[in-house]
């Protein structure tokens, strides 16, 4: 007797839980499409992963002599060169995260034209790249803390809380411009411009304690202050503080800016393959 022949059905997980049932389904797909861009980006390199402690190594040096030894801005009681590497590593793991997810979509065009996969996987998988550069990049404030004989205090233990509000702001902007950029091939242009604007509205190379007490509000409504200053605040202890009120308006940003990139991402994912 012939069994009864089985049908199966692929569909786009119109509803959200089949969506993010998928997504589960498809981990392994994340996992290969973060491991081949860590390979991608680091194949046939002269000097391979060290272009992660390289790049802000070298703007670490140029803000300390700018900022510390020129302008002789205040370090909050530490010295110069970790006070600017507590916020570069969350900074450049948030820039570059802006700028691969950006970028990703039109990247694998071929892979989300041919099958059906939740397209959510390809920016943040993106931004698990840029993750492993962070970790990498945090190589240096080791070594910074060993030079310097600076050791940290019970702060410390909250670092992961504030990796995972960086995490969140690179994810939402990521998701954002990553649709923005399927349906306006500009962004490709605005992406480097934002990046490269948001270095100099950021306390990158200075603390945030330098702005004045009236404007400190409004600073914040830059999301990456409180990431930043979080940053510090776990890393430094001592002197370093956060302003609790522009910490929490920077929260609030950053969780607006997640729960809209992943709907305005889902609301316009369904049309990427017709229009990439």
């Amino acid at each position: 007797m012939q069994s009864p022949r089985k049908e199966l059905v692929i569909t786009a997980g119109s509803q959200s839980g089949q969506y993010w049932r998928d997504l589960w389904q498809y981990r392994e797909l994340f996992y290969f499409l973060a491991w081949r861009d860590i390979l991608v980006r680091y194949k046939q390199t002269v000097i391979g992963m060290a272009w992660a402690l390289v790049r802000p190594f070298l703007t670490m040096v140029v803000f300390t002599i700018v900022f510390g030894n020129l302008a002789k801005l205040p370090s909050d009681g530490v010295p110069y060169p970790i006070l600017v590497f507590a916020a570069m590593l969350p900074w450049q793991f948030f820039s570059s995260s802006l700028t691969e997810s950006s970028n990703s979509l039109i990247t694998n065009a071929n892979l989300i034209s041919k099958v059906y996969f939740p397209r959510l996987i390809v920016p943040t998988s993106a931004v698990m790249v840029c993750f492993v550069d962070f970790l990498i990049s945090g190589i240096i404030l080791l070594g910074l803390m060993a030079w310097y004989n600076y050791v940290p205090n019970w702060r410390i233990l909250t670092l992961p809380l504030f990796i995972a509000i960086g995490f969140a702001a690179a994810i939402g902007a990521g998701l954002w411009l990553a649709a923005l950029n399927v349906k306006y091939r500009d962004f490709r242009y605005v992406v480097p411009f934002i990046v490269q604007f948001g270095l100099y509205i950021s306390p990158v190379g200075f603390s945030s304690a330098i702005v004045p007490e009236q404007w400190r509000l409004v600073y914040s409504l830059n999301p990456m202050v409180g990431v930043i200053d979080g940053f510090r605040w776990a890393i430094l202890g001592g002197d370093a503080s956060i302003y609790l009120p522009g910490f929490c308006l920077s929260l609030f940003l950053v969780g607006c800016l997640l729960i809209t990139g992943v709907r305005f991402f889902r609301a316009y994912e369904r049309s990427f393959a017709d229009v990439i």
